[in-house]
């Protein structure tokens, strides 16, 4: 090891390994090689990989022998199972090839059960994991502008700011968990807005109003929202590309309505949140679940005969 916590962050001595590269996990990636970090890179899919070996990542052939290569690990996968598995699995997980003081960094929106449990491994290999999810899709993530929540230690995070401050503006928010727990509120949120924008929209369009004589009007009032400056203009030009989809706004409001942790003594009502999850969920049902969550607005448009 190189540069294992707490020797200082730095591209010509720490190594980097990526694992997930959908639509956010390539963009943020691609960042990390072009500020000169050395990026070893594993994927389930390998032809998705192929234009980051380009940019100079090496392919491992699992997650314990690119954590054997790497001193600190990036996880950004789809669902909580995959984390599981990708991290923890004793012979091919993240931990399983880790030497002591890597640090596993998960951007995965996982269950904040689970980051603890990530946690509680790492340390008992003398290592350090990080619960740190994004918000700022597709977009925040090619500009390096996302919002990072990151749980655990709080030491080892501030260690880590010269890689998340490629990536977007990183925010301690807790011990291990509590990045996780941060990300489901902000989904709570995000989504409440979503809604809010695809019914003023639909609104404006079945009342004769122009949509984008709509969104120039309000913006600058207390309607205006980084959701509309980010998925406005997608919604008006029917952009549904994914930032992220709309199948894991199920899985993340799911895990704030849902599920209560071992331990909990209060069960949060969130009937908003409950609805939004309908919406979305409906969404997936009318089989466009891998469409972005601006997509919403066809739900609304749905609703009302269009």
């Amino acid at each position: 090891m190189n540069t294992p916590y707490p020797t200082p962050i730095s591209p010509s001595s720490t190594r980097i390994g990526w694992i997930g590269i959908g639509v956010m996990g390539s963009a943020m990636a691609s960042r990390l090689l072009s500020a000169g970090y050395t990026l070893n890179l594993y994927a389930r899919t390998p032809s998705k990989s192929l234009h980051l070996p380009s940019l100079g990542a090496h392919l491992a052939d699992s997650p314990s022998s690119l954590a054997r290569s790497s001193d600190v690990v990036f996880t950004m996968l789809g669902h909580p199972p995959d984390v599981r598995q990708i991290v923890l699995d004793n012979s091919t997980g993240i931990l399983a090839g880790l030497n002591p003081g890597g640090v596993v960094i998960d951007h995965t929106s996982s269950h904040p059960s689970l980051a603890k449990d990530v946690f509680a491994a790492a340390r008992e290999k003398g290592c350090w994991a990080v619960d740190a999810p994004v918000s700022g899709g597709d977009t925040g993530a090619r500009d390096g502008k996302l919002a990072i929540y990151a749980g655990g230690d709080s030491n080892v995070v501030k260690w880590l700011s010269p890689l998340f401050d490629v990536m977007g503006r990183v925010s301690y928010v807790g011990g291990a968990g509590m990045g996780q727990r941060c990300k489901i509120a902000n989904q709570i949120t995000v989504g409440g807005s979503l809604v809010g924008l695809s019914e003023g929209l639909v609104f404006a369009e079945k009342t004769g109003l122009d949509m984008r004589k709509f969104l120039e009007a309000v913006r600058g009032g207390a309607a205006g929202s980084m959701v509309m400056e980010l998925f406005g203009e997608r919604m008006v030009e029917r952009d549904f590309r994914p930032g992220g989809f709309a199948e894991y706004m199920v899985k993340d409001l799911g895990m704030g309505v849902d599920v209560v942790e071992e331990g909990d003594e209060d069960v949060v009502v969130l009937p908003g949140a409950a609805l939004v999850k309908q919406l979305f969920a409906g969404m997936v049902a009318n089989g466009d679940g891998k469409l972005g969550t601006q997509g919403l607005i066809t739900v609304i448009e749905r609703m009302n005969g269009k």
